[in-house]
């Protein structure tokens, strides 16, 4: 097979291939995925990376890290790095829809539980 015969992962997908992903694929792409909505919560806030390192006990290099995707945060350092950003994380692990998003603390829906445990209406 020649280069001119290669075909995009995405464009064997849109032509209707079957395309298998590997589970280095997959973890590659959650990390791009967390790392982009962690930059745009800091950036929402006006916060530079060494502010949210303070915040979240880091140091830059790792808030730099985690927004380049190189590397997976553990549970306790994604519970610190949503405390310093001011608020909740929601992963959704579903195949093509997988995503991560930080909400707001201030942006529930009212009747909607906190993280803990306590409604958001009054």
């Amino acid at each position: 097979m020649n280069h001119s015969q290669w075909k995009t992962r995405r464009t064997r997908k849109l032509l209707g291939e079957t395309v298998e992903e590997s589970p280095a694929y997959t973890e590659a792409g959650y990390a791009f995925a967390l790392g982009q909505a962690v930059y745009d919560r800091r950036t929402a806030l006006g916060l530079s990376q060494t502010e949210l390192a303070r915040r979240a006990e880091m140091t830059q290099p790792q808030v730099s890290n985690i927004e380049g995707g190189d590397s997976v945060p553990t549970l306790p350092l994604l519970t610190r790095l949503a405390k310093a950003l001011d608020a909740s994380l929601t992963i959704d692990l579903d195949g093509d829809a997988s995503g991560f998003v930080f909400t707001a603390h201030g942006d529930r829906p009212p009747g909607e539980a906190s993280p803990d445990g306590r409604s958001s209406a009054a």
